[in-house]
Formats: structure tokens, C-alpha cells, sequence
């Protein structure tokens, strides 16, 4: 049975930016539970979904922690995660604010010992999101952005960085575009073909988001199947470093919709034309 460790929370109502600090703070637990058994299971158990999609105890465990310090926290609010049992539109619909979990972003890469997997957590307001915290376990490092507010790496003594996209124009040569380790579809690769010269970096999970957001890469296009959970966490990271996340249609990205499945979308760092 799951037994939480003490985590200190303020009995008052938090700013954003105090509860983009204590997330960061039960994002951060949730990953040094994952990190045990990544380090310490040499083979680590796997079952298949409904989906057929891997779950392993690390995105159990992980799950565990962070909805239980979510529902301590003094502003609660119902939570979405994809290892949770899924519910209704009809009741979905009436939230003003929700969580999107994803425990373990990089299911297939954590197998793999990759290092390409995150911990995402994203609060949503009427359909956007507003806080977002990705950490990744691997490395440690924490990454955090608050809408209207910016977007930093977290850091315990309060010292955040200030993270900001590369601006680019999209007749540059040579422009990096972000790839999936686990995906490369036709589609996108035809879509990367209208650049000149393009590059590729192939990373894994939410940390194809974050590459752009620190100057890494300049495009992700992503023409194939995601879920709101493995994006909304480091959307709001990349727009807040002054990137952009739209449909391919360029129109917004929307959370918490009758089906959780994302539709076909761009992600970019400060395009200037």
C-alpha cells in the first residue's frame, strides 16, 4: 500500500506561481520514485493497456505520489491522468479547472533505459492551460511555465532561469526539427521537406518541447496520434519561452474536450515570419 512521505503545503490560497513551485516540488518525488526503479529493477515488468500502449510499476507509482499531494494541496481540483480510470464528458464538462497527469511520459524509452522520459502535470482553466511542470528524472531538471508569466527552470533556492525560444524565419537553412524516438511518419517527414536543409534531433516524450524552449531546436511537427496528458504540460512551457503550439490548422490547442485525443499539431520556437 502506498505510503506518502511528508510534503509541507501552506494552509493558504497559492498565487500560480507558488503552485507552479509546490508542483514542481511533487513532480520532482514522483520522478525519484520512478529513478528507483529505473536504477535499482534491472527488468522491470510491463503490461499492455486496453490500447495496447506499455505500463510499467514506475508510471504506477509515480501516479500514486502525485495524485495523492495534488489533492492535499489547498486549491483541489479533479484530476485527469492517464493512468486513472477515465470520466464522463458529461461530468468533465462542468470543470472550470482540472490536472492533466501524465506520470510517466516515455513509457517505451524508460523500457528501452533511454533516459527520454518526463513527469508532465498541467492545470487547466475552461479548456487552456494555464501552469505546467515538466521534470525530468534523469537529469534532475525541473522546467516550469505560468500563462501571461513566463516560463524557467525550477530551482529549489528560488533562483529560477528564464527560459527563451531562438527566434528563426522559416527560409533559414538548416533549421533543427525535433523528432520522436518512437514515431516518424510519413506525414511529417514530408513536412519537413518543404524546409531547406533541414536537421533532425530525435528525442523521446515531453523533451522534444523542451529542446525548442532552450534553444535546442526550432520545429516539432507532430502529424500523428498524442493525448492531451503528453502535451498540455510542456505547451504552455514552450509559449511561455515565446514558442508557439497550435493544430495544424494553426488554430489553438484545447484540453479537457470530449475526447482526450490531441489533434495533429506544430510546435515552434519564435518564428518572425
Amino acid at each position: 500500500m502506498f505510503k506518502a512521505p511528508f510534503l509541507y503545503f501552506a494552509k493558504k490560497k497559492m498565487t500560480l506561481q507558488a503552485l507552479a513551485e509546490q508542483v514542481c516540488r511533487i513532480a520532482i518525488q514522483a520522478g525519484h520514485a520512478i529513478m528507483e526503479i529505473y536504477d535499482h529493477v534491472s527488468d522491470v515488468e510491463v503490461v499492455n493497456k486496453a490500447d495496447q500502449s506499455p505500463l510499467t510499476i514506475a508510471d504506477q507509482k509515480s501516479n500514486e505520489i502525485i495524485c495523492f499531494h495534488l489533492n492535499k494541496l489547498e486549491s483541489k481540483y479533479p484530476i485527469i491522468s492517464e493512468e486513472n480510470k477515465q470520466i464522463s464528458y458529461e461530468e468533465r464538462k462542468t470543470w472550470t479547472r482540472c490536472w492533466l497527469v501524465d506520470p510517466l511520459d516515455g513509457t517505451k524509452e524508460f523500457i528501452k533505459r533511454n533516459g527520454d522520459f518526463t513527469v508532465n502535470i498541467a492545470l487547466v482553466e475552461n479548456q487552456t492551460v494555464i501552469l505546467g511542470v515538466v521534470y525530468i528524472p534523469v537529469t534532475g531538471a525541473c522546467f516550469y511555465g505560468i500563462k501571461n508569466e513566463g516560463a524557467f527552470q525550477f530551482s529549489p533556492t528560488g533562483d529560477h532561469l528564464k527560459l527563451e525560444a531562438h527566434a528563426f524565419q522559416s527560409s533559414d537553412s538548416g533549421l533543427k526539427f525535433v523528432c520522436s524516438r518512437s514515431h516518424m511518419s510519413e506525414a511529417t517527414q514530408a513536412f519537413v521537406q518543404q524546409y531547406q536543409d533541414p536537421e533532425f534531433i530525435a528525442r523521446g516524450s515531453s523533451l522534444k518541447f523542451l529542446t525548442i524552449a532552450q534553444n535546442e531546436a526550432h520545429i516539432y511537427p507532430r502529424l500523428a496520434p498524442t493525448m492531451e496528458w503528453d502535451t498540455a504540460a510542456a505547451q504552455i512551457i514552450l509559449e511561455e519561452a515565446g514558442g508557439s503550439v497550435t493544430q495544424q490548422d494553426g488554430s489553438p490547442m484545447r484540453y479537457n474536450k470530449a475526447d482526450l485525443l490531441n489533434p495533429f499539431f506544430i510546435a515552434k520556437g519564435n518564428q518572425i515570419n
